[in-house]
């Protein structure tokens, strides 16, 4: 049995594991402190309180809770919801806990900055980060080191992906570990989705996006119409100029389906440039484009995809490496990564005028908080798509259904649950 894919998946999740409990029992201890009540204000809103009142620049300002306990339960709310939200303890610790570069307000104002544009926010935030301590050089070295670790990881995986994808031991891996990345999108979707659904406008968007996805329509076209609609709901006419553009963008970027590398590059770029809510968001992008529409990959080695995004340290866009290395192999990782990064360099960079704009124009955040409830219906239309492909027997679907229910209940690991799943992906090889 080779031991290549399995080997390095199992060296990298105990690795990963045994730092991440350090930072997060490290930030908990250096959150619940002297200021404990306030510390963590504007690390988890509502998307409308966030445009309102982060965007102002005064997160900070207020409590979130009656004492540490609360702290405590908010931190780890937020460090489960989402992907990125695990990466900002590490963050918090490193530089407000350790080296003191920022205060407690300055860190959560930062925070809330970033996640008012596109992109991984965690990626963006250690942009930030950078930017506001060594400007426009600090940008840019700080998001290379945040980015290139987690990328050389997923091309060492996609390599040995490539050698041995269709070998009966990574088949068997495979799956054990689809119905748990099923559940782990199914619960994000949900948890997102109780957070942010609190209104008939953002429920209707999120079912009509879902549907949308369904039948085939793009996902761009599907988040900007969801966008314009939150404005003429909130009776806040769109501007033509901005419709047009998207438009524009989108018809250029559909014309082929060959897997060139400007392709790869073109499509990587429109994702980066309008990912918007969660990192999972990414799949639903990918199902609809990659596999649907382009036909380079299939659904299962999307999955894939995402599994190895998802043990594997650094942010969940790193998946666009492995998705481009199977595509076009290693130049096609590159101009992936770089496209699908690209944007948040730019968006970082601009990110005072961005939030000074959003700031003046209340349809921007109409316009947000519109593409924001689309996310999630693209979520969930692509989760059917996944179940489908992950769901090849009765024992797969058992799989999907205990993840689920650890993870609401018990808030377990997600990178030990995929570890689980490649474990019983293993035993079904070995008894055969």
């Amino acid at each position: 049995m080779p031991v290549g894919l399995p080997g390095i998946v199992a060296e990298q999740v105990v690795e990963f594991l045994a730092r991440q409990h350090e930072i997060e029992e490290a930030l908990l201890r250096s959150l619940v402190g002297q200021h404990g009540q306030a510390r963590l204000h504007g690390l988890h809103r509502q998307p409308q309180e966030r445009h309102g009142i982060e965007r102002g620049g005064e997160a900070g300002g207020g409590q979130i809770g009656q004492g540490d306990e609360r702290t405590h339960a908010e931190l780890r709310h937020v460090r489960h919801e989402r992907r990125d939200a695990g990466e900002l303890p590490a963050h918090a610790d490193e530089f407000v806990a350790r080296r003191g570069w920022f205060d407690d307000a300055d860190f959560a104002s930062m925070v809330g900055a970033v996640n008012l544009v596109p992109g991984p926010n965690s990626t963006e935030l250690a942009m930030h980060i950078g930017q506001r301590r060594a400007g426009g050089r600090g940008l840019a070295v700080a998001g290379a080191a945040f980015i290139v670790p987690a990328v050389a990881i997923v091309a060492i995986v996609a390599w040995l992906y490539e050698t041995h994808d269709t070998n009966p031991a990574v088949v068997d891996v495979r799956w054990g570990v689809l119905p748990v990345i099923v559940a782990i999108v199914a619960q994000a979707t949900w948890a997102l989705g109780r957070s942010t659904l609190r209104r008939a406008t953002p429920v209707v968007i999120a079912l009509v996006s879902a549907g949308a996805l369904l039948v085939g329509m793009n996902e761009l076209v599907v988040l900007v119409a969801s966008g314009m609609l939150s404005i003429a709901v909130s009776q806040r006419p769109a501007s033509a100029g901005f419709t047009s553009l998207f438009a524009t963008w989108f018809a250029s970027l559909a014309v082929a389906t060959d897997a060139t590398l400007r392709r790869v590059f073109l499509v990587f770029l429109e994702i980066g440039s309008v990912l918007y809510g969660s990192g999972y968001v990414l799949v639903a992008f990918l199902e609809g484009r990659v596999v649907d529409h382009l036909r380079w990959l299939t659904t299962e080695q999307v999955l894939d995809a995402v599994a190895v995004g998802q043990i594997t340290p650094g942010p969940v866009f790193s998946t666009a490496t492995f998705i481009g290395w199977q595509v076009a192999g290693v130049w096609g990782a590159v101009v992936a990564t770089v496209g699908i990064f690209a944007p948040s360099f730019a968006f970082v960079a601009f990110l005072g005028r961005i939030v000074n704009w959003l700031k003046r124009h209340p349809r921007g955040t109409a316009f947000l908080d519109g593409v924001t409830a689309s996310s999630l219906g693209l979520m969930a239309g692509a989760l059917v798509r996944l179940a489908d492909a992950a769901f090849v027997d009765a024992v797969t679907v058992v799989i999907a259904c205990v993840s689920a229910v650890l993870l609401v209940t018990k808030r377990a690991s997600t990178t030990l649950l995929v570890a689980a799943g490649v474990a019983l992906g293993a035993l079904r090889l070995v008894t055969g």
